[in-house]
């Protein structure tokens, strides 16, 4: 695996804390920066979708008609048409 060298610029702040947990971890500031970067890539990857968190929900709660996605425009008229003649 062929490596490159990559230049960051930081804030002075963000680079003395990296300097001190470099040294109190006895590593180089290259090697805690791909740690860092190899977690993030991992939690990006572990991140779940709004269709996968949806999942357990999905039809948990029926109302016992099938049809009520392509119907769902004839019954708001209905509701509409009732309503005028409740008046």
């Amino acid at each position: 695996m062929s490596e490159q060298i990559t230049t960051v610029r930081l804030p002075q702040d963000t680079r003395i804390k990296l300097n001190t947990l470099a040294r109190v971890k006895g590593k180089t500031m290259s090697e805690i920066i791909k740690e860092s970067l190899e977690m993030y890539y991992e939690r990006e990857e572990n991140e779940l979708d709004s269709y996968t968190l949806g999942l357990p929900y999905f039809g948990k709660y029926s109302s016992g008609e099938g049809d009520l996605s392509t119907t769902y425009k004839e019954r708001i008229k209905e509701k509409l048409r009732a309503r005028q003649n409740s008046y």
